[in-house]
C-alpha cells in the first residue's frame, strides 16, 4: 500500500494534502465510535503534507514514507503534540522532543495524523485500561481491539491511517494485530531505538510497525531501525545472516519449526484449525516442517509478570506530581512541612493512576523489596535465561517458528476486566519472544465463522527480521 501511494504522489495522481485531508475526514467520521485516537494533529499533518507537495512540485526526490499518513501510539514522544501514555497523570503533557523512531519517519516526510489510544502506560491486553475510554474493534464494536496498541491496530484496520507505530512489551503489537486483522512486527530487542519511548519495562519494550501487509512492515522497519547514540541498548544492523529464498513463490529449503507448547489445552478450536491450515500451506510451498520443543515456555508468563511489574515500578517512580504529572494537591492546601511531600505522592498517584497501573506498581515493588528480590526477580531472571537458551537450541535446527499469535479471537468488551489473571493469559503465546529478545510478527491468516480475524505468528532468530518478511510475503501471495 505504501509503495502504491508513493507512486501516486510522485506521478501527481494525488497530492499529499489531498491524502491527508481524506484520512482526517475518516478520523472525524469514525473516531467518535472507535476511539482509536486520543489526539488528532490536523494542523501539524496538513503543514507536513504541504511541505511534501512543494518538494514534489520542485522535482525533488522524496522517500517512500513522504506524504504517507501515519498514526503513533501515545507512549511515543512527538514534539509539540500531546503525549499522554493513556493516563490522566499526563493528560496535558506536551512532548518537548521527538522519540528517535518518530523523528526518523518525520525526517522522511511522514504525515503524522495524531496519537493512538492505548492501555495506560502500556499495561493491559485490551485497551480497556486507557484513562480516555476503550477502543473498539472495527470488525465488531462489542469486542476489544487488543492491547496495548489497540488504538494503533484499530486505526490501520479501519483505514484511519496507512500504518502506525506501536510498542510491544509482551505482545502489544502482535496481539492487537491478530485481533484486528493487520500485520504487526515486534523487532529484535535493540534493533529500534527506545529513546523517547515512555518506558514500561525497559528490558522488554520495543517499538514496531502495524501495517496492512508485510511489504509495508518491511518499509517502515527499514526506516526506523538502527543504532542510536541516545540509546545504549540499540545496535547497528549492517551485518545480516539470513537465508534468502531464490524462488518467489516457494519456501523450498526453509525449515519451519512447530513448537508443541503453543498448542495447549484451552486454545480456541477455530484458532487451532486456522493455524494448522497455515502449517499445511507452508508444507505445500515446499518448506520442511519440523516438530520442536521449547520446554521452558510454560514458565514464560509467570516470569513476564514478575519482570514487567518490577521494571515498571521503577520506571513509573518519576510520575509523582513533582517531576512529571498532575498534582493531587493544590498550593493552598494546609499541610505540616514533614507531611507535605508524602501527601503529594499519595494524592497524585491515588487520583491520576488507574487500577491496573497501581496493581503492577505494587506487585513490582514487592518483588524488588528486601527479602523477596532473590526469591522472585532474581529467580525470574534465571528462568528467562533458560527461555532464551531454548530458542537458541531450536534455531540451530530450524530457520523460523510458526505458532498461533493468540489463544482466542477478540473477546468482548468488559468480559475479562474483573479477572486480571484471565486477561494476562491472552499474552501466553507472545511473551516468550519479548523475554528472549527475538523478532516476531503476526499476520492475518483466517477468520472465525462470525468474521473475527485470526492471526498466525512467525518467530525468527535474533536480527533476522528479513526471514520474517521472506516467509510472510510468500504466505500473503498464497492467499493466506
Amino acid at each position: 500500500m505504501i509503495q502504491e501511494l508513493h507512486q501516486k504522489l510522485i506521478t501527481k495522481e494525488i497530492s499529499a494534502t489531498e491524502l491527508a485531508r481524506d484520512y482526517l475526514r475518516r478520523i472525524e467520521e469514525k473516531n467518535p465510535v472507535l476511539n482509536a485516537f486520543i489526539t488528532v494533529a490536523e494542523k501539524e499533518a496538513l503543514k507536513q503534507a504541504e511541505k511534501v507537495d512543494k518538494k514534489i512540485a520542485n522535482g525533488d526526490e522524496i522517500s517512500l514514507l513522504a506524504g504517507i499518513p501515519v498514526a503513533i501510539k501515545d507512549v511515543i514522544m512527538t514534539e509539540g503534540i500531546k503525549t499522554t501514555a493513556g493516563s490522566k497523570i499526563l493528560e496535558n503533557y506536551i512532548a518537548p522532543y521527538d522519540a528517535t523512531a518518530a523523528k526518523k519517519i518525520k525526517d522522511a516526510g511522514a504525515v503524522i495524523l495524531g496519537k493512538n489510544n492505548c492501555d495506560e502506560f502500556a499495561m493491559g491486553s485490551s485497551t480497556e485500561n486507557s484513562a480516555f475510554g476503550p477502543t473498539k474493534n472495527p470488525h465488531d464494536l462489542a469486542r476489544v481491539p487488543g492491547g496495548t496498541s489497540g488504538g494503533s491496530s484499530c486505526a490501520v484496520a479501519a483505514d484511519l491511517s496507512v500504518y502506525s507505530l506501536g510498542t510491544d512489551t509482551g505482545g502489544s503489537v502482535r496481539q492487537p494485530a491478530a485481533f484486528c486483522g493487520v500485520v504487526g512486527l515486534k523487532p529484535t530487542y535493540g534493533s529500534v531505538s527506545r529513546y523517547g519511548l515512555i518506558a514500561d519495562a525497559s528490558s522488554l519494550d520495543q517499538i514496531g510497525p502495524l501495517t496492512k501487509n508485510v511489504a509495508d512492515a518491511k518499509i517502515v522497519f527499514d526506516m526506523i531501525k538502527g543504532k542510536d547514540e541516545k540509546d545504549a541498548t540499540s545496535v547497528s544492523l549492517k551485518h545480516k545472516n539470513i537465508k534468502t529464498l531464490k524462488q518467489k513463490d516457494s519456501l523450498a529449503g526453509f525449515k519451519i519449526g512447530i513448537p508443541q507448547e503453543y498448542f495447549i489445552k484451552g486454545i480456541d478450536a477455530e484458532v487451532e484449525i486456522a493455524v494448522r491450515e497455515v502449517i499445511e500451506k507452508v508444507r505445500e510451498l515446499g518448506a520442511e516442517i519440523i516438530e520442536v520443543s521449547l520446554p521452558y515456555t510454560e514458565y514464560a508468563l509467570a516470569v513476564y509478570y514478575i519482570i514487567q511489574p518490577a521494571e515498571a515500578s521503577a520506571n513509573l517512580a518519576r510520575f509523582d506530581g513533582i517531576r512529571y504529572g498532575n498534582r493531587g494537591i493544590t498550593r493552598n492546601t494546609t499541610l505540616n512541612y514533614a507531611d507535605k511531600l508524602i501527601d503529594v505522592y499519595k494524592k497524585t498517584r491515588a487520583e491520576f493512576l488507574g487500577d491496573e497501573v497501581k496493581r503492577r506498581i505494587m506487585l513490582g515493588t514487592y518483588a524488588l523489596s528486601a527479602g523477596y528480590y532473590d526469591a522472585y526477580y532474581k529467580k525470574a531472571g534465571q528462568v528467562r535465561t533458560l527461555i532464551r537458551k531454548d530458542f537458541k537450541k531450536v534455531f540451530d535446527k530450524v530457520d523460523i517458528l510458526l505458532t498461533p499469535t493468540t489463544p482466542t479471537p477478540a473477546f468482548k468488551l468488559g468480559e475479562k476486566t474483573n479477572d486480571p489473571l484471565t486477561m494476562y493469559l491472552e499474552d501466553i503465546f507472545t511473551v516468550p519472544a519479548n523475554l528472549s529478545g527475538v523478532p516476531a510478527m503476526s499476520l492475518p491468516c483466517s477468520k472465525t465463522k462470525t468474521g473475527l480475524p485470526i492471526g498466525v505468528q512467525l518467530i525468527a532468530p535474533w536480527f533476522n527480521e528479513d526471514a520474517l518478511f521472506e516467509v510472510g510475503e510468500r504466505l500473503e501471495k498464497s492467499n493466506l
